[in-house]
């Protein structure tokens, strides 16, 4: 492995820096420290450091770990740079649980807070970026047949041997903490085993670990949740100034966790999860309009047609069912999936119903938007971008008091009416199910109806305003590929928009600050891609929403030096040349999952926004782990020649960077 170091004149130095390389040799396969005094990098200035640089693997056939880093004493040698380094990551059993360690931060002298580990908040936070609350590593051993994350509970249902874990740094629990506890529902007869692991060096690759059965520890079951507490008192020998992880084994049952902390003194209680307050939404009201027309758009007698005659279906036919002059949707709360009834097999010019409503009887849920949607400027559904955008409205507010019937103004659906495509019912974020049996234009509202006012909308776009323009929009992947990606797109002379998620920005431990300060000093820019990473739309409520929109903004402002507070207008320091750049008011959607709800909130959060989709997708996700990668060369050649122009990608892999102009 190669480890280069990039120096200048001093810290206050303009110019380019200097590198200089270190071959790291020798290595057994074991997380092992290697110290290179500064006297190895040949003309290195160790008084003005600006980076390091990891690279040129002798393998690529295992998986490289980079652990803590970090500037060390020396003695004669004037200093040394300390680097971790192991050829495996994923750990083989419970007592092998690895991460680069960190010391977490202590209550003030004379004070404790319980510590908060985990307060099962986001099922994303914790199964896609395998996260705890701390930031630090949480997730099982691959093997839990599931792992289901809410209302601030996580359910683990074991398969064969499962175990899980959390990582807690290093923390210093002695006469502070005196036991980690959480609420637990299990049924009569459930076990478990709890093991605390322990390094005196904070090493959490090599640990110490102290195990106990819930029965030793005295605990019982019966089916409801109870508090069950950890003493640390209770595992002899245990080293709790130097905590490092807890692992739980060997389940027998289902068992349902609650918020789980380090808990001060003697006796724990479940630790008070912060209650989260609902955002405000207007309440006033429209006076009602009458239009000239009243149509029958759908009434469920064709399974493939509406009752204009023209094409009606949906994303996954598995999750409706047409039957009795019905439609019920099914959806179990996935938001991305979509179902569709057209206007006309092209444009359709429907402003001479600006006065009227859309009407959908319905039964059941009605936790779903609404949209309309707008054709491209050629009218051509093989011209990229197809649709061109749509507008979207939450179905429930503009539902009666009796849940029965849906009226929403057509003038509602922000978008060019001349052009539009059809209707769409979208982003099903309840499990209930829903029925509708007629979609319909009809002249005005029953009497009494109060008709809410609009919910401004985060503008949706699938391409570039400028003309004759290409936007590559990459969203996050890997630390190590990021010198290539940059190396690549400076090559072809290129500006690109990063969209990046928030927590990863906050882990001390991968380097990603760094790499995004240094895109930001190029002259590319940052833009918003959540917080955990989870289908905003499919979110319980709005204040969830919020929650992964708000922490977003601060990392980034926090991590990447964005001067403003929320509201924005935000700012960030980059050359003049790149000035116009302004990395605050582009959102880019986890898995392009949108909604009347995310794009509300996007707009009130970030007045200006921008939701940006793309029309030009590499398909790395299906592609490059694939025995034909060079297929995402195909599938970007595919949606260029239909006129797409807005990039979507990742860094994840390095057949995908390859790619790369």
């Amino acid at each position: 492995m190669l480890v280069e170091i990039q120096t200048t004149v001093d810290c206050s130095a303009t110019a380019a820096a200097r590198s200089s390389y270190f071959t790291v040799s020798g290595l057994t396969g074991n997380t092992e420290t290697v110290t290179i005094p500064f006297t190895q990098w040949a003309g290195a200035n160790a008084a003005s450091v600006k980076a390091f640089v990891f690279g040129s693997f002798s393998t690529t056939s295992g998986t490289w770990e980079i652990g803590q880093t970090s500037f060390v004493c020396g003695g004669a040698s004037g200093g040394s740079s300390s680097v971790m380094v192991t050829s495996a990551t994923k750990p083989s059993s419970t007592s092998q649980v690895s991460v680069s360690a960190s010391t977490t931060p202590s209550a003030a002298p004379g004070t404790c807070k319980d510590l908060l580990i985990d307060d099962w908040s986001s099922q994303s936070r914790l199964t896609f970026l395998f996260y705890n609350a701390l930031l630090l590593p949480s997730s099982d051993d691959g093997t839990m047949s599931s792992i289901v994350v809410a209302n601030n509970h996580v359910t683990l249902t074991k398969k064969d041997s499962s175990y899980f874990y959390s990582m807690l740094g290093c923390v210093s629990a002695t006469n502070k903490y005196g036991g980690i506890g959480m609420t637990i529902k299990a049924p009569a007869g459930a076990t478990l085993q709890i093991e605390l692991q322990t390094s005196a060096s904070c090493d959490s690759s090599k640990p110490t670990s102290s195990v106990l059965s819930s029965a030793q520890l005295g605990w019982t079951f019966s089916g409801t949740e109870k508090y069950y507490s950890i003493p640390f008192s209770k595992f002899p020998g245990l080293d709790t100034g130097h905590i490092t992880a807890i692992v739980f084994s060997n389940f027998n049952q289902v068992v349902t966790f609650g918020p789980l902390a380090f808990y001060c003194g003697t006796t724990g209680s479940p630790y008070p999860v912060p209650s989260s307050s609902q955002p405000a939404v207007p309440t006033s009201t429209v006076p009602a309009t009458t239009g000239p027309n009243a149509i029958l758009i759908d009434a469920f007698s064709n399974p493939n047609a509406n009752a204009l005659g023209f094409w009606h279906g949906g994303d996954d036919p598995s999750t409706y069912t047409i039957s009795g002059g019905k439609i019920t949707f099914a959806m179990k709360g996935n938001a991305d999936l979509s179902w569709y009834t057209q206007l006309s097999g092209s444009c359709s010019d429907f402003t001479a119903n600006d006065n009227g409503y859309l009407h959908i009887a319905y039964t059941g849920s009605a936790a779903f938007s609404v949209a309309l949607q707008q054709h491209n400027p050629s009218c051509n559904q093989n011209v990229a971008p197809y649709p061109q955008t749509w507008d979207d409205v939450e179905a429930g507010r503009y539902s009666n008091g009796a849940k029965t019937d849906i009226y929403i103004p057509m003038t509602h659906f922000n978008i060019d009416r001349k052009k539009a495509i059809g209707f769409a019912l979208k982003g099903f974020y309840a499990s209930a199910t829903t029925t509708v049996s007629r979609i319909e234009i009809v002249r005005t509202v029953p009497a009494g109806f109060s008709v809410p006012s609009k919910i401004n909308t985060a503008p949706l776009y699938f391409s570039c305003t400028r003309p004759n323009s290409f936007a590559f929009a990459i969203d996050d992947g890997s630390p190590e590929l990021a010198q290539q990606v940059l190396q690549a797109v400076n090559a072809a002379d290129i500006k690109v928009t990063f969209f990046t998620v928030g927590a990863p920005l906050l882990d001390s431990g991968n380097n990603l600050t760094n790499v995004y300060k240094e895109m930001l000093g190029r002259g590319h820019q940052m833009a918003y891609h959540s917080f955990t990473h989870p289908p905003m739309e499919g979110l319980p409520d709005k204040a969830a929403i919020d929650s992964e929109l708000t922490q977003a903004i601060d990392a980034v402002q926090k991590t990447l030096n964005v001067k403003s507070k929320l509201p924005p207008p935000f700012h960030v320091k980059i050359p003049s040349e790149h000035s116009s750049i302004h990395p605050g008011k582009y959102f880019r959607p986890p898995f392009g999952t949108e909604g009347a709800r995310i794009r509300q909130r996007l707009a009130a959060l970030i007045p200006g926004s921008r939701f940006v989709n793309w029309s030009v997708d590499v398909e790395d996700y299906l592609w490059a782990l694939s025995s034909t990668p060079e297929k995402q060369l195909d599938a970007f050649k595919r949606d260029l020649a239909r006129g797409g122009n807005l990039v979507v990608m990742h860094y994840l892999y390095p057949s995908t960077v390859q790619y790369l102009p």
